[in-house]
């Protein structure tokens, strides 16, 4: 038999969990399904050394509870104040049990609507919504279905002996094993650094090698790139230690039974070509979107890593299928946080309501501004909002000029407010773009806030705030006046 729902939430991980509670929150016919018996299984597998990069605050000097969540990266959004991550763990980087142990509890107190052990097999589009076959019982209808899966299987590199490296989804994490001897690690992110790391007192040499070179978080601000926590291998490989970093790639692997003989060719040096000798090969190179189990196709980006989608983030290729969690990175990838739940919780909440105005009828939230109160309307919402502040670069506040005043809209990509509205100014923080502002406190690629001018869908005017150490946009002078000024030449009292 059949089940048929408006909303039908494939995974029951962070983002199925998110999207659920905000389906539910607002009386919507949703199902989750997970393949576990369990929420947040992907946890139990990964990371793999069972430690996070997603930042935890257990302190702040706030007590406001919007701003605190500013600097809690794991927490999902809800009324309940019992149902926040630092609740469950001091650790700044805290351990996935951690995390499993907080997504059980949110699904169980809020009594979301899961159907565990029904892993999909396969999607089909139909006139009426997807079909969607599981593995060992009866079949789901959709009217939308909303993919929150998160990563579907490892990205295998085209490498010619590939087959011999142990990938980073099953290898061990018994360092002992790798005692003394040569290690060869394909790629230079954060899991293989994470490997790294828990090697680095055991074997004897460690190279990360990767066509590509390190792009550490330190310089670029995105919490994707390498993080500080992995500083120790960094060091060995500046100061000579067996230790490596290898810009190159790598041409063929091959293995006789105990060395694995790995030919390179260079990135510097004049592109030299390279025969090394380890006793490991580890594949550290990612994970990619299961796209196999859509009958009808999914468009990807180059590479088949991540859906193609469209600024609302729904399917390019199968509307009606909207992506949720991690995979919402196709989006803004190199600028926001949503490959985090820090940042892809924002944009869940913003996806809800904009399945609410398609499905369900129900207008995208709205306020109106006064004009006399715009300046400070704006400043206020710099100052206080975790969504703006986490997801920098890319979520913004959309002001709509319309015969009737001044419409404010929460919390939009601004590639689709743009596309929506063609006339309008946005307001966010940003981290880049402003070479006018000081060098003080952080620097001027600090987190600012801008205000942009949007005339037929083109870009035509900005205004970058000055940089603030305490992240508090109020001075007089610095933030207040020129912004008084920008909004007089636009918008005349």
């Amino acid at each position: 038999m059949i089940q048929e729902h408006r909303y039908v939430v494939v995974g029951a991980g962070p983002a199925g969990l998110q999207i659920g509670h905000f389906l539910q929150e607002r009386g919507a016919d949703y199902l989750i399904v997970e393949r576990e018996r369990s929420a947040g299984g992907f946890f139990t597998r990964f990371p793999r050394h069972g430690r996070l990069i997603s930042l935890n605050r257990a302190r702040s000097w706030s007590d406001d509870p919007e701003t605190r969540l500013r600097w809690d990266w794991n927490s999902l959004l809800s009324d309940d104040p019992s149902l926040l991550f630092p609740a469950y763990s001091d650790d700044s980087f805290p351990s996935s049990d951690d995390l499993r142990r907080y997504l059980t509890d949110f699904h169980t107190t809020h009594g979301l609507r899961i159907a565990f052990g029904a892993g999909i097999s396969r999607v089909t589009c139909k006139e009426e919504g997807f079909r969607l076959e599981t593995e060992d019982g009866d079949p789901f209808q959709a009217e939308c279905l909303i993919w929150a899966c998160g990563w579907g299987g490892p990205y295998i590199p085209d490498i010619p002996g590939i087959e011999h490296a142990e990938g980073y989804e099953d290898m061990t994490v018994d360092p002992e094993r790798f005692l003394g001897k040569r290690v060869l690690i394909l790629g230079k992110g954060n899991a293989a650094f994470e490997t790294a790391n828990a090697l680095r007192d055991h074997a004897a040499t460690i190279h990360l090698a990767s066509p590509r070179p390190v792009r550490l978080a330190w310089n670029s601000r995105r919490p994707g790139d390498v993080r500080g926590c992995h500083g120790d291998l960094l060091d060995s490989h500046r100061f000579g230690a067996p230790h490596a970093l290898l810009d190159c790639a790598v041409e063929r692997i091959s293995f006789d039974g105990a060395v694995h003989t790995v030919d390179i060719v260079h990135n510097h040096a004049g592109g030299g070509r390279e025969r090394l000798e380890y006793d490991t090969v580890l594949r550290c190179t990612g994970f990619r979107m299961d796209t196999e189990v859509f009958a009808d196709g999914l468009r990807t980006l180059p590479g088949g890593r991540l859906p193609a989608l469209t600024s609302d983030w729904e399917s390019e290729s199968l509307p009606g299928l909207y992506v949720a969690g991690t995979m919402m990175q196709a989006r803004d990838t190199g600028r926001g946080s949503s490959a985090f739940i820090h940042g892809f919780r924002y944009n869940l909440r913003t996806l809800n309501r904009l399945l609410a105005e398609r499905y369900d009828g129900v207008r995208l939230p709205r306020t109106h501004v006064p004009r006399p109160a715009l300046t400070g309307t704006v400043l206020d919402r710099v100052n206080r909002s975790s969504a703006l502040w986490a997801q920098a670069d890319y979520l913004v506040d959309a002001l709509v000029i319309t015969e009737h005043g001044i419409e404010r809209y929460e919390d939009l990509p601004e590639d689709y407010a743009v596309e929506r509205f063609g006339d309008l100014v946005t307001v966010g923080l940003r981290q880049s773009g402003a070479a006018a502002l000081p060098t003080r406190g952080t620097g001027g690629g600090a987190v600012h806030p801008a205000v942009r001018v949007f005339r037929n869908g083109t870009l035509t005017g900005e205004l970058h705030l000055p940089d603030s150490v305490a992240a508090r946009w109020q001075d007089p002078e610095r933030h207040v006046a020129p912004l008084d000024r920008f909004f007089d030449r636009l918008l005349p009292l």
